[in-house]
């Protein structure tokens, strides 16, 4: 087609007259307002077709797609900067325990609602409906196992159930498979994995299991026990602050959350700058807070040399 000046001719001319591109709305038919012929646009290009769901999942650490088969087969880490992503406890579990070794314990203690709590729901109704999205009773997973031939007692809480926090049910179980430690002499391994503290509701019930199981982890320790505490993203509140941070050992993931309050919570209490990286796996073993940070494939062989070296 000839190029058409914008600017506007001093004589009409009959067969000059050019009608504006239509709109896609319109169409891709076009009729010229003069000659009556009709111009018959390019069709669109088809669409590309979209990526199937679920193939990419995007990683909270750098920001990239990556693929999430490959993520799996690194034990749910990303292999582009090496973010930790959450994994639940049964997941855990296959990770660092030997195939088919966990026996658990204590499955049959299920949490109440003593307070009848209520807040935007009832507790009880939350509760149930918490069980049903995640498989689990309750926050922590505990029992026996072994590490590369090594039997230990073990025991994961899990973030997605109420955000990990140590209710009456969590504090329980804890206690016991520590006391049954005590009595067997085996390794105590925990890892911790609760961005929520002692469950509020629950009231002084909750708080009361950080000193019941400091107590338990005390009598183990006189007793000659090794406690291998594992924290990962996150390990806050009243877990991090009671027997999360007992070990004899204290491992971490990498860039993992470690504290007792947040981060913004801390910044307008005292009301200054934190340092860089506050609260953090790194920051922490810089302040001799922990022992060592440990990527997660290394993990069940770093936790079976301990073992070994402790004479356990």
């Amino acid at each position: 087609m000839a190029s058409v000046d914008s600017t506007p001719s001093k004589t009409d001319e009959p067969n000059s007259s050019v009608t504006s591109a239509p709109s896609q709305s319109e169409g891709i038919l076009a009729a010229d307002a003069s000659t009556g012929q009709e111009s018959v646009d390019k069709a669109a290009p088809p669409k590309k077709r979209g990526v199937p769901e679920g193939l990419w999942v995007k990683c909270p650490g750098c920001g990239a797609s990556v693929y999430k088969k490959e993520v799996a087969q690194r034990l749910n880490v990303c292999p582009k900067c090496e973010y930790h992503f959450y994994v639940s406890a049964t997941e855990r579990i296959a990770q660092v325990l030997d195939e088919g070794t966990f026996e658990p314990m204590n499955e049959h203690l299920r949490p109440s609602d003593p307070l009848e709590f209520s807040d935007r729901r009832k507790y009880a109704d939350r509760l149930v409906s918490e069980q049903k999205r995640t498989g689990l009773s309750d926050a922590v997973l505990t029992g026996t196992g072994m590490v590369r031939a090594r039997r230990v007692a073990f025991a994961v809480t899990d973030s997605a159930f109420i955000m990990g926090s140590m209710g009456s049910v969590v504090g329980e179980r804890l206690t016991r498979l520590i006391e049954f430690a005590t009595e067997h002499d085996l390794p105590l391994i925990i890892i911790s994995a609760s961005g929520g503290g002692a469950r509020m509701h629950e009231g002084i019930l909750s708080l009361m299991q950080m000193a019941k199981v400091s107590a338990a982890l005390a009598r183990y320790d006189e007793a000659g026990g090794l406690f291998v505490s594992v924290l990962t993203n996150p390990t806050m509140g009243g877990v991090a602050a009671s027997f999360a941070s007992l070990g004899d050992l204290v491992f971490a993931e990498p860039k993992a959350l470690i504290g007792f309050a947040g981060p913004r919570t801390i910044k307008a209490t005292i009301g200054i700058e934190l340092p860089e990286g506050f609260q953090t796996s790194e920051f922490l073993l810089e302040h001799g807070y922990i022992d060592r940070i440990v990527p997660r494939k290394s993990l069940k062989t770093e936790i079976a040399r301990a073992i070994d070296y402790c004479g356990k």
